[in-house]
């Protein structure tokens, strides 16, 4: 008699490295990257499992894609995607995600990128490319709620440009011929974000000398992180000056680790136009674009 032992294991998955611009030559592909949470779903003898990029089980939680799952025609595979919660114009709604587990898992989806084992074979080291004919076999039409990531070869500077006016958080870049890396970071899959412009309020400064000048900054009270002043020194001096007048102590919600020596507090009543990632819940990678008082 089987038992739990014999079943198939998580596999650490493969990681892309964050770059500026994506690649252009023809030996890449291109895939929508999906704002959700990654998933790797399993089945095996005893049925089908849903885990977390940690490994952590979340079956119970994304029943419907598990129930799905089962209804393939292969005895095991383990999929390699991301849950996401679909508008009607297939974008994902990062924000409905929390709500959609709790009360209508029905209306998430399983977007699949990647096939790393199939009816006892493991296919890391097959190329990308043919990885992903063997994911599109199983999963067509991949429609509802296990869906199949398109891809593009070539014209990853096209692609990215249609991301961005999309709205899209941006797009993951796969060496077609690479094997599947798990666990690490490995720059055969890179991606590149779209940026966004967050209207902020500025809490506090922080500058020592020898270092970037950077903002601390809030949206509706609760702070989101800091960015570069890249202003000249005119303008610093300027806010310095008006930070100065404006002296406060940190306000609430700020992490311990942020309230240091280096940092002057500000009383509310300066914005800043500022440049991020798209999609990320912390600013990142963030530059100030422009500084007003109210």
């Amino acid at each position: 008699m089987r038992n739990a032992a014999d079943r198939l294991k998580f596999i650490k998955p493969q990681e892309p490295v964050l770059v500026e611009t994506p690649p252009v030559s023809d030996d890449w592909l291109h895939e929508i990257k999906y704002d959700g949470f990654r998933t790797q779903v399993i089945l095996d003898w005893a049925g089908a499992r849903a885990f977390t990029r940690t490994g952590i089980d979340w079956s119970k939680r994304y029943w419907p894609i598990v129930t799905a799952a089962e209804q393939l025609k292969a005895k095991s595979f383990i999929l390699d995607g991301e849950v996401i919660a679909p508008e009607p114009d297939g974008r994902p709604n990062f924000q409905a995600i929390h709500s959609r587990m709790a009360w209508n898992a029905e209306l998430l989806a399983f977007v699949a990128f990647d096939i790393i084992h199939m009816n006892g074979e493991d296919l890391r080291q097959l190329p990308t490319i043919e990885r992903k004919a063997i994911l599109w076999d199983l999963v067509k039409p991949a429609e509802g709620i296990i869906q199949y990531s398109q891809h593009v070869e070539g014209g990853g500077a096209a692609v990215f440009e249609a991301a961005e006016k999309m709205g899209l958080e941006g797009i993951v870049s796969k060496r077609q011929g690479s094997p599947y890396r798990s666990g690490a970071k490995d720059e055969a899959w890179v991606k590149t974000k779209c940026w966004d412009m967050a209207d902020l309020d500025l809490i506090g400064i922080k500058r020592k000398a020898g270092q970037r000048t950077e903002g601390l900054f809030a949206r509706e009270g609760k702070y989101v992180g800091k960015a570069v002043i890249a202003a000249t020194d005119v303008i610093k001096d300027r806010l310095w000056k008006r930070v100065q007048k404006a002296k406060a102590g940190p306000p609430d919600g700020v992490p311990t680790a942020e309230v240091t020596a280096d940092v002057e507090w500000v009383r509310p009543g300066i914005k800043a136009s500022v440049r991020t990632l798209r999609g990320e819940r912390k600013l990142r990678h963030a530059s100030v674009q422009d500084i007003r008082e109210e």
